[in-house]
């Protein structure tokens, strides 16, 4: 037991000591929405996940896709206690000397022209908040969004969402809505006319499986926008802040959007959602028109803060860059890998049989956690930007292994 483990239990009075009694526990009190794996976490470091009995695990799943700074960075740390020690909480009806910092480094990040931010809690709360800044800027309704993408669980991010899996038990959506396949250019710029408000799009989808378009897609997708007048909207809550290789994906691309949303890993491990608006749209925004409880509370603040930091100072989006196309490189050498997809430590590996079961070995037998996506035969790897080249390539001879047993 560590001295956290210690003083956590001090100050909850009781905890879970096996992994048996924090499974039933859960199944019987919390809603079955999640399909899950049988092991309970009690800890993790950088690229390290420990369950209840001191197994340690390699993550290469993220948290999905969440840990960017690593888990249980000691700066981020630092910064969420020393903030609890001062103000747990106030909204935003008053200033918060933290609240500041954090927007400015956020600012910071942001692409050129687009350095104005609504702080929330939710990647779908971030969505939520664009397609309403684009229906109101441009008094249009149709939102356009690709068949593979992924946008959030409520329902106006829910309705820009192509997956039906996800979609369908929600129908009726009450917005109206145009899907088009991800990359196909001739049905993107059919959809996109003057009754469009505006097209939102993950740059690289992610749940759907891994797939990138060519930087003449996404050319082609602002210049039709600017000549009906709708906006573009790219949703980086799995692909911003470092994880492709670039703080933001556009940058790769030679794209600027009118508005980005984030979450995931923007704080760390800590619930926020972030929309970066142009800052003419953000001019015309008034006071009441948007708002949510939680957003740029105080502790969040620290934990956004201490976030850009790490990732500016480590320089972890070239590391992501670097260590994911060695990792690439080697995987494609693996019999039984038919290719890879993706850029920096968002990546597809596209295997000769379905997925699913190489994901449960990987874990069961060699203690690597991955994931799967919406192509059946793709394996998913997020891992955390501080990722190490020595660390992802433990997972070479482990798949190897794997796809030799099977």
């Amino acid at each position: 037991m560590t001295d956290a483990d210690q003083r956590l239990r001090d100050a909850l009075g009781d905890l879970p000591t096996d992994a048996a009694t924090a499974r039933d526990v859960e199944d019987h009190w919390q809603v079955a929405t999640y399909a899950k794996w049988p092991i309970v976490l009690a800890r993790g470091k950088g690229s390290w996940v420990e369950d209840v009995a001191g197994t340690r695990y390699l993550d290469l799943y993220g948290g999905h896709c969440v840990a960017l700074p690593g888990h249980c960075h000691p700066r981020l740390v630092a910064a969420i206690q020393a903030q609890a020690e001062r103000l747990v909480f106030y909204s935003n009806v008053l200033y918060v000397d933290v609240r500041a910092l954090a927007v400015e480094r956020l600012a910071a990040l942001a692409p050129p022209g687009l350095a104005r931010v609504f702080l929330c809690s939710t990647g779908t709360e971030a969505n939520e908040t664009a397609i309403k800044i684009a229906r109101k800027h441009t008094k249009r309704r149709v939102i356009v969004s690709m068949q593979e993408g992924f946008h959030g669980r409520t329902l106006g991010s829910l309705g820009a969402t192509g997956l039906p899996t996800y979609r369908d038990p929600a129908y009726p959506i009450p917005t109206e809505h145009r899907y088009v396949p991800y990359g196909d250019e001739a049905a993107l710029l059919a959809a996109l006319d003057e009754d469009v408000a505006g097209v939102i799009l993950e740059p690289i989808p992610s749940m759907g499986g891994i797939q990138v378009a060519p930087a003449s897609w996404f050319q082609a997708l602002r210049r039709r926008a600017d000549a009906v007048g709708a906006l573009v909207i790219f949703d980086e809550v799995q692909t911003g802040f470092g994880r492709t290789g670039t703080f933001f994906f556009g940058e790769q691309v030679g794209v600027t959007p009118d508005l980005i949303t984030g979450a995931k890993g923007v704080a760390g491990g800590f619930p926020v959602g972030v929309t970066f608006v142009r800052e003419d749209l953000a001019a015309h925004i008034t006071k009441g028109e948007q708002g949510t409880t939680f957003g740029g509370g105080p502790l969040a603040a620290a934990a956004i803060a201490a976030t850009a930091r790490i990732l500016t100072e480590e320089k972890l989006p070239a590391n992501a860059e670097r260590v994911g196309r060695v990792l690439r490189r080697e995987l494609e050498r693996v019999p039984g890998v038919v290719g890879t997809r993706g850029a920096g430590l968002l990546i597809g590996v596209d295997l000769d049989r379905p997925s699913a079961p190489v994901v449960r070995h990987l874990l069961e037998e060699h203690h690597i956690l991955t994931g799967t996506s919406g192509d059946p035969k793709q394996m998913r790897l997020l891992p955390p930007l501080t990722l190490t080249e020595k660390e992802a390539l433990l997972l070479v001879p482990a798949l190897a292994s794997v796809l030799e047993a099977s």
